[in-house]
């Protein structure tokens, strides 16, 4: 089971602006991204050490300024660091090259 954040209980307030995220991206040509992959880069890179008294304002402040090639740079290394990543499977580096 997977460790719960301190900023979850936001999630579901800020998945507006997870979806004004997501519409960017997919204008960028980056359709295949979804809600949890953003919210997942936020949990472990910019928000790995959760300040206690933060704002909601602030969340989608943070959500908002997500750039498109910090996500990439941060999506690429989790697919490198996943266990079952191999360069023999031709599949998965046809999905790498994409």
């Amino acid at each position: 089971m997977a460790r719960m954040h301190a900023y979850d209980i936001f999630q579901e307030d800020v998945e507006p602006a997870i979806q004004v995220k997501l519409d960017e991206f997919k204008l960028l040509g980056y359709e295949k991204v979804n809600g949890n992959e953003i919210w997942s880069f936020l949990v472990k890179k910019k928000w790995r050490n959760p300040k206690s008294d933060i704002r909601l304002f602030e969340i989608v402040d943070e959500v908002l300024a997500i750039k498109v090639g910090e996500f990439i740079n941060f999506s690429t290394m989790e697919v490198y660091r996943d266990k079952e990543f191999s360069l023999d499977n031709e599949d998965e580096m046809r999905e790498l090259l994409k």
